[in-house]
């Protein structure tokens, strides 16, 4: 029998049932072994592994994916960081919440009205009011 050689497209694939399914640690085995089999990550990739992290509130997959997408030269969009940031209002982790939005705009990754709704809702879900309200005021300047 012939070898089939994988490539991005399959791996993608696969990463995405795994994130439809909230199996993420399927997917992150997935992002490992394209790794080891030389095959490049995409945003792709890193957005529905990270998905399937928010579906499955672990927040630490979530954060470490954002920091390994610049490590693969892959630059984190709204998406990802959109998804992080909801898998740390899931688990009530409102400071990596609002690490993260430092972090987009740092890096100049445009946030959305998803991306606050996240943010404020990550720290009203720990009585971080005083953070809420500064995030809401900070959309209000935006606008």
């Amino acid at each position: 029998m012939s070898k089939y050689e994988l490539n991005q497209y399959h791996y993608n694939s696969v990463i995405d049932a795994c994130a439809q399914a909230g199996v993420w640690t399927k997917a992150l085995q997935l992002v490992n072994m394209m790794a080891q089999s030389e095959v490049e990550s995409n945003r792709v990739t890193f957005n529905a592994t990270t998905s399937a992290c928010e579906k499955s509130c672990e927040w630490h997959g979530a954060f470490r994916l954002v920091s390994l997408m610049s490590q693969c030269e892959v630059h984190p969009d709204t998406i990802a960081f959109n998804a992080a940031i909801s898998t740390c209002e899931k688990t009530g982790e409102w400071e990596n919440a609002l690490q993260l939005l430092d972090a987009m705009a740092h890096r100049r990754v445009k946030s959305n009205a998803i991306t606050f709704a996240a943010a404020i809702s990550a720290c009203e879900k720990c009585g971080e009011w005083e953070n809420a309200l500064h995030l809401f005021r900070a959309i209000v300047e935006k606008q």
